[in-house]
């Protein structure tokens, strides 16, 4: 019989990467089977007070404040998303891997025993993938057909081992490296299927390199089990040689934090940034406590441009920053779709700020950036598009005055896949008028066509207009009824505020996000007080 659909991974986390990449790879090959095994190993209290006691000599001090915050972490209540409407990355979740009818999950107290094995003798799997697995030996990871493949992030055979991008940035390495290689006796050392590598910015961070990496390795793994299924087997031999690095200690940690912060300083002052994270913190609490009873009820909208670590400007924000905003959205408000702000004429009050995801212009650092994050979370967004700088190497006027170098676009398929995932896809205008200053033959133009476009493109019907540029002085009467009059079902600004009491569809207030927010400045404009 031929078992070429048959896959079984080995992972010993299923987070949220290792999730992914069993949805991706299953969505673009037809006919896989997959058996999932899950290394979940139960230690007995003698092993977790040794492993506690070498973790602390390893690390000191930092050991006891660093446990903490884990164990807070593992027992703090997490909010779900909201049951009301359809998320976008849903069908990445446990559950919903659980429940795909060619998947079989098996949690194994330990991967190398006896039943484990015969587990995955039976499942008589050709090609075997190594997600986050702890180390496998010959006995697990030969019984695939053709072997097991191991996703390594990082690049072979100068950084074997672990974490990844850690020593490629402590080594000050302008690289990062992403491999796919085959398992064998030893630590990454097996022949490679295939390899990439991804440019570090000027403001990266290990996380948000980290983050980069998930995608890169999605793609890469997807590929190489493309040409395994269709009958080949890449390989080809590492060189001499190379590196095998361990987890660093909580003090290297440290120490690559400072030696990172140093190349980007906050700005502000101390006892600024002290007063803002104190002012974030009592207005949050003060909501929580019944302040939100009291108050007009309020949707905040957040205005995004770019995600990237390439520059930090008032039209950006790090990648990193960016994940780390929309986890901080999960678990502290009640996130909305624009669909579901346009119909809220009257406001419902909510224990926790009501909050919606906004992106203007259509950068390609939307779609690399932004929509991992947003669907790891389960995040609704819209993103406004100039339909004429989609497809093109067009620049936006304002990118020229800043004397931004070229900044790629988003293309049409980027944007038909976000469709797909269930994001909202609005109107910027064809080139990014301003539409108070245009004449009116010109705005009447750039309304209809830009939403052609769409219809055509994205086979959309009912579309919401940003304006751009976004203030005041950019949008009148006259030209807010051309939009009515060109069909579109809502409009957007960005002059600040939140939308109080009710929301007005056609003058929807909107508040600007950038790199200066610190976590407690941007959980301050979700309440929506200032």
């Amino acid at each position: 019989m031929n078992n070429h659909g048959r896959v079984v991974v080995f992972t010993g986390n299923l987070a949220y990467s290792v999730r992914k990449g069993i949805v991706e790879i299953d969505r673009s090959i037809g006919g896989l089977s997959w058996l999932v095994v899950v290394h979940t190993p139960c230690k007995s209290v003698r092993q977790l007070l040794r492993n506690q006691w070498r973790n602390l000599r390893r690390n000191g001090w930092r050991w006891i404040p660093y446990q903490l915050a884990d164990v807070w972490n593992r027992v703090r209540p997490r909010s779900g998303p909201s049951a009301r409407a359809v998320r976008p990355g849903k069908e990445f979740s446990v559950a919903a891997l659980a429940a795909r009818p060619n998947v079989r999950v098996i949690q194994v107290a330990d991967i190398h025993a006896g039943e484990t094995l015969e587990a995955v003798e039976a499942f008589d799997p050709y090609v075997g993938i190594s997600l986050a697995a702890p180390i496998l030996r010959r006995a697990l990871f030969a019984i695939p057909t053709v072997g097991t493949v191991n996703l390594h992030k990082g690049k072979v055979p100068d950084y074997r081992g672990m974490p990844p991008a850690f020593w490629e940035l402590w080594n000050d390495e302008n690289s990062i490296g992403c491999t796919v290689h085959w398992v064998d006796d030893r630590l990454d050392t097996g022949e490679v299927a295939a390899e990439t590598v991804i440019e570090r910015e000027t403001h990266s961070t290990l996380r948000g390199l980290q983050l980069r990496l998930d995608e890169i390795g999605v793609e890469l793994m997807r590929g190489v089990i493309g040409e395994i299924v269709s009958g080949k087997r890449p390989s080809t031999p590492q060189p001499a040689g190379g590196s095998t690095y361990r987890k660093p200690t909580l003090a290297q940690m440290a120490a690559l934090n400072n030696k990172l912060g140093r190349k980007n300083p906050d700005p502000r002052s101390l006892a600024r940034r002290f007063a803002k994270a104190a002012l974030s913190v009592v207005a949050r609490r003060s909501w929580q406590l019944g302040a939100n009873a009291l108050l007009q009820p309020r949707i905040t909208v957040l205005l995004y441009h770019r995600v990237n670590d390439a520059v930090r400007d008032n039209l950006t924000v790090g990648i990193e920053q960016f994940d780390r905003q929309m986890s901080l959205l999960r678990r502290h408000c009640h996130v909305l779709s624009i669909e579901e702000v346009l119909a809220s004429r009257t406001i419902a009050r909510s224990s926790k700020p009501l909050v919606c995801v906004t992106f203007d212009d259509g950068y390609l650092d939307n779609y690399v950036h932004a929509v991992p994050s947003l669907l790891r979370h389960e995040i609704p967004a819209a993103f406004f598009v100039s339909t004429g700088i989609v497809n093109s190497d067009r620049r936006f006027a304002h990118d020229v005055r800043r004397g931004n170098p070229f900044i790629p676009m988003m293309q049409w398929e980027q944007l038909r896949q976000m469709c797909a995932a269930g994001f909202t896809i609005g109107s910027h205008t064809v080139s990014h008028i301003d539409c108070a200053s245009e004449s009116a033959d010109v705005v009447r133009h750039e309304l209809v066509q830009s939403l052609a476009d769409l219809r055509r493109e994205l086979g959309l019907q009912d579309c919401i207009f940003a304006y751009p540029y976004g203030g005041r002085q950019y949008m009148t009467q006259d030209r807010l009824d051309m939009v009515k009059q060109a069909g579109y079902s809502g409009c957007l600004s960005a002059y600040g505020g939140s939308n109080l009491g009710g929301v007005d569809p056609f003058n929807v207030v909107r508040r600007g996000i950038h790199w200066a927010f610190s976590d407690e400045a941007f959980l301050f404009e979700c309440v929506g007080l200032a």
